[in-house]
């Protein structure tokens, strides 16, 4: 054990890992980082930096070559994954390798299982989850008749009914439309809100620039950036670096700076930049 105090330490610790596949690949050189409880951060990179294989260490799905992972300080190489997913939960990029019942309702049931409630207690949390993710019309559907979208919310659903301390989320607005992203959006602020910790791997950098405060950068299995979202999408060597593009409101930033309209490196928010522009055009009107 690292500490008395779990408090104490960041919740996710992650020491000099290494992770090699059984063919040989090297996804993971050295990689070291630290999560607090309550953050909410996106890792983003290529296919291929190692991204997915570094978030499914933090439950044991893998364990790493060499190195250590501790979960609130204590070292999890001796946990098992059945211990490890009570407080971290990973929703799966394609949620159908997460999902085996036959109807939405016996799914959520499953889950529930670990928590020892009781069979008027289990069905009482069922209707509740299926009402807050909007799938109480399927409750007797096979979970392999819903469409992507409600696929993934059945998904996310059978995580969160366990309340894991951890919410890990692969691509979570891949194939999803306006309506779906702004569902996910609203699960995570009120997840945030209950002093949850959300991680996300993820190619969305518009998303991740309006909604994520930190980003870690990853590229050939390494980290190559890790801080505040704004600066490191406002540094063009390092996106190049991991093989990222800009965001689209970078580009818009340049474009107004050709016309003498140069906007704070800080301001990187679509409702920022709106209200920079209202009051620069304010004060033109005014002159």
């Amino acid at each position: 054990m690292l500490m008395k105090d779990k408090n104490s330490y960041p919740l996710i610790m992650v020491h000099d890992v290494d992770y090699v596949y059984s063919n040989g690949t090297i996804a993971l050189k050295k990689v070291s980082l630290n999560i607090k409880k309550g953050e909410f951060v996106a890792i983003m990179g290529q296919n291929g930096a190692g991204k997915t294989t570094l978030i499914r260490t933090f439950n044991g799905l893998i364990r790493p070559t060499k190195g250590s992972i501790f979960l609130e300080g204590e070292n999890i190489d001796s946990k098992t994954i059945a211990t490890l997913s009570k407080k971290v939960g990973v929703i799966f990029q394609n949620p159908m390798h997460q999902l085996f019942s036959t109807t939405l309702e016996d799914e959520i049931k499953f889950s529930l299982k670990s928590l020892n409630l009781d069979k008027e207690e289990i069905q009482i949390k069922v209707d509740q989850v299926l009402k807050e993710f909007d799938l109480e019309k399927y409750r007797k559907r096979s979970p392999f008749n819903l469409s992507g979208g409600e696929a993934k919310k059945l998904a996310t659903a059978s995580i969160l009914c366990r309340d894991p301390e951890v919410l890990v989320f692969d691509e979570p607005t891949l194939g999803q439309d306006a309506k779906e992203i702004n569902f996910f959006l609203g699960l995570i602020k009120s997840e945030l809100e209950r002093g949850k910790t959300i991680i996300i791997v993820t190619h969305n950098i518009e998303f991740t620039v309006e909604h994520v405060p930190r980003t870690i950068l990853m590229s050939g299995g390494q980290i190559i950036a890790d801080g505040p979202t704004q600066s490191i999408f406002t540094n063009e060597f390092l996106i190049s670096k991991s093989s990222l593009i800009m965001p689209q409101i970078y580009l818009f930033k340049k474009e107004l700076r050709k016309i003498g309209i140069t906007i704070p490196k800080e301001v990187m928010r679509e409702s920022e930049i709106i209200n920079f522009l209202d009051n620069y055009l304010d004060s033109k009107t005014t002159i």
